[in-house]
């Protein structure tokens, strides 16, 4: 070891946020193990060793500890008090020596083990560093940057980790083109042997609550709140809004002036439908408006079942009920309600 080394690591205990104590130890541990297994036989191998590292010039010295007893039993492990009192008169009986063992070889053997801990270190510094950077972003939006597709998954280039867009969390008929920026939602980081994993995806709710919280001002700053998110990706979401303040309008504030904030929003999903739903503690009102854009006659509930009837106009009856029954479903996904609805006539 040389000055120059020891400038380096220290240099990398700077860059990569690495604990410079902890480093040290560890090579030191490392080079406990080097000794053992290239200058101790087996039989020698039990023998208590301790190494020091000059955290400033690098220095390396090799101890052999003893324990100093009365009578020696094995002196890979012991010595007499007499033999200590020749390294130092104030050693007394229990008392441990340390005594430099240190072969003039040992340089070359030092600097590999030395080596691969820091490269190890450096790994494990780097793996906690993303995933603390992206712990702190989970449930968020990102944007990143397509790189290929494989067997149906899409990867993504995050900035410092890659991730895998699975099949399920693709917007179904959505291209996914080399080089395209977009947008995704981070579901969840993991913490593995192999560094962070990060989940992405573009069709959890979440994507939706987050881009309104970008785009949505109200939203941003509490005066909007989203009461609920329902989805089918793709094709069509119904989010459900209310606004703590009387004189600010929930439906409105979404929209945006000339529609342009749900506009930015619709475009980033590939034109997926958005119905802005007004909230409403009363079930009967909330779902109504959930059905929206059908206008609904009546709506009786079952409070005991948690299930309601809703009676529209006969000309309202596919629009409520919605293609392949999309409607109704996302309405009552997004109310927690079992909805059976029945034209005027049915009625």
């Amino acid at each position: 070891m040389n000055q120059e080394f020891i400038e380096a690591l220290k240099e990398i205990v700077k860059e990569k946020g690495i604990d410079e104590d902890l480093l040290f130890t560890t090579i030191e541990d490392a080079l406990v193990a080097a000794y053992k297994k290239n200058f101790l036989n087996t039989i020698g191998s039990s023998q208590l060793v301790k190494v020091t590292m000059n955290r400033e010039n690098g220095d390396i010295h090799v101890y052999s500890q003893k324990t100093v007893s009365e009578d020696v039993l094995d002196i890979s492990s012991e010595i007499t008090l007499a033999e200590a009192k020749q390294v130092n008169p104030r050693y007394q009986i229990g008392d441990v020596v340390d005594l430099e063992v240190t072969p003039k070889t040992f340089g070359r053997v030092a600097a590999q083990a030395a080596k691969q801990v820091v490269i190890q270190r450096i790994k494990e510094a780097e793996r906690s560093i993303i995933y603390n950077e992206f712990i702190e972003k989970e449930y968020d939006i990102i944007s990143g940057t397509i790189l290929r597709k494989d067997k149906g998954n899409v990867l993504i280039d995050l900035g410092r980790i890659e991730s895998v867009l699975g099949p399920n969390e693709q917007i179904p008929n959505e291209d996914y083109n080399f080089n395209e920026r977009i947008k995704l939602y981070i579901v969840e980081v993991k913490n593995t042997t192999k560094g962070a994993q990060i989940v992405v995806s573009r069709t959890h709710p979440g994507l939706v609550k987050r881009l309104f919280e970008l785009e949505v001002p109200e939203i941003y700053n509490g005066t909007v709140e989203i009461k609920g998110i329902s989805r089918e990706a793709g094709f069509r979401t119904k989010i459900a809004v209310y606004s703590n303040d009387e004189n600010v309008d929930p439906m409105g504030a979404c929209v945006g002036p000339k529609g342009v904030r749900v506009q930015n929003i619709v475009n980033e999903l590939k034109n997926e439908k958005i119905d802005i739903i007004k909230w409403s503690k009363l079930p009967e009102e909330f779902i109504a408006n959930a059905l929206s854009p059908a206008k609904t006659i009546e709506v009786l509930i079952d409070e005991m079942s948690k299930s309601a009837r809703v009676i529209v106009e006969d000309n309202q009856l596919s629009l409520a009920i919605g293609k392949e029954g999309q409607n109704v479903r996302l309405a009552a996904k997004l109310t927690g309600w079992k909805i059976d609805i029945k034209s005027k006539s049915q009625v």
